[in-house]
């Protein structure tokens, strides 16, 4: 496994908001019962569009091209969201499997899936339970997923199950800083992040889950993005189903 780590900052366009790390919410279904009155306004309504503006960036897009490369074949995408890595599939691409719960972000999705040359099929709505087979997808994307998932270790084995012996997962994600200062700060807030960015945990480490869902890593880059730390330090990585 390569592991890149640097503690250096990104450009200024790369700067995102604590917003983007709620990205994705692939809940278990009806689990949004427990959203009402203007907090589920916000979660269905509100919530989809600040994501798609604050995870737009162009430092994001730089990085959602570095991480979109290499996938092929038939792809399933767990925490599709408004479709924001649309643009920066590869043309080996043949086919997107999305799984998102958000109709309000899906909607947003089409106007970018319709002008792409690669179809997308919404699949499922919980990345906790995908409706798919064993073995039947090529590779896996995910991007500020794993952050607000309910059950990651659920989502990343269900992942692991579809995708074929010797399949790719490409992972974008924030997470634990590795500085116990903004570890500590990452803790405090986390409470109030997990409220207003609908349910975003600031204290994942996604290389161990990845791990421990028994991917083998084959390439990792983690650094600092601009911006405040308790949010920005980025994970990207490629994992490999060793079947």
């Amino acid at each position: 496994m390569q592991l890149h780590q640097s503690k250096q900052l990104a450009t200024d366009s790369e700067q995102t908001l604590s917003i983007c790390s709620s990205r994705v919410c692939p809940r278990s279904i009806g689990e949004s019962d427990r959203y009402s009155g203007d907090m589920g306004l916000y979660r269905e309504h509100i919530l989809p569009i600040l994501v798609d503006r604050a995870c737009g960036t162009a430092g994001l897009k730089k990085r959602r091209g570095e991480l979109s490369s290499g996938l092929s074949g038939r792809v399933l995408e767990i925490g599709f969201g408004s479709g924001l890595n649309v643009e920066h599939y590869p043309s080996t691409v043949e086919k997107v499997l999305a799984v998102e719960p958000s109709a309000k972000g899906f909607r947003i999705a089409q106007r970018r899936i319709d002008s792409s040359s690669v179809q997308v099929e919404l699949v499922g709505l919980d990345g906790q339970s995908i409706p798919l087979p064993d073995d039947s997808c090529d590779d896996a994307l995910c991007t500020f997923a794993l952050c607000t998932i309910p059950d990651a270790d659920a989502a990343l084995a269900e992942v692991l199950r579809v995708l074929r012996p010797g399949g790719q997962f490409h992972f974008l994600e924030h997470g634990l800083a590795p500085d116990a200062g903004v570890a500590a700060w990452q803790r405090r807030l986390e409470p109030l992040q997990r409220r207003v960015a609908d349910g975003c945990h600031l204290t994942r480490d996604p290389v161990a889950l990845v791990r421990g869902a028994g991917f083998t890593l084959d390439d990792v880059d983690q650094r600092y993005g601009v911006g405040p730390k308790p949010w920005s330090w980025f994970t990207r990585g490629v994992a490999v189903n060793p079947g």
